[in-house]
């Protein structure tokens, strides 16, 4: 009966520290962080590499490679290379790595730039009137019956 009460409280542990926000919130920046990673690789591969290649002159950053031992074909893309069982050096890929590293970066500043922004704003209070004195507090007209009534 203990065993089965140690393990029921185990999860009843486990049930409080799951519906705790903080994992869930965890949970749901990987998976946006997933997306996100698909979107920037797209922007990379799709758009900022062929700009590149082209101010380059046509070179492509992830089919640059060096051989290190093997057998290549002059001009065999990097993965026929690697098929091919030759040692490659792939400084291509590692440069692609780089900027997207670099992109991602950039985007997650600005991003952190505009949220930090937005809480800020939600902090501030809107204007506040100036407190406008309407007369004495209650306090001062105390104070005066008291004086008037020493006084006689």
């Amino acid at each position: 009966m203990s065993v089965f009460y140690a393990g029921s409280k185990m999860i009843n542990e486990f049930k409080d520290f799951i519906a705790k926000g903080n994992v869930m919130d965890l949970a749901v920046g990987i998976i946006i962080g997933a997306a996100f990673t698909a979107i920037v690789s797209s922007l990379v591969g799709d758009l900022i590499n062929p700009v590149i290649g082209l101010i380059l002159g046509g070179v492509d950053f992830t089919s640059m490679y060096f051989v290190l031992s093997g057998d290549v074909a002059p001009g065999l893309g990097l993965e026929a290379a690697r098929e091919n069982g030759a040692a490659i050096f792939a400084y291509g890929a590692f440069v692609t790595a780089c900027i997207n590293f670099l992109i991602i970066a950039f985007v997650v500043f600005i991003l952190v730039k505009v949220v930090n922004r937005l809480k800020s704003a939600a902090e501030k209070p809107d204007d506040v009137a100036p407190e406008v004195k309407t007369g004495p507090s209650e306090l001062d007209v105390l104070i005066e019956i008291r004086d008037q009534l020493k006084r006689g």
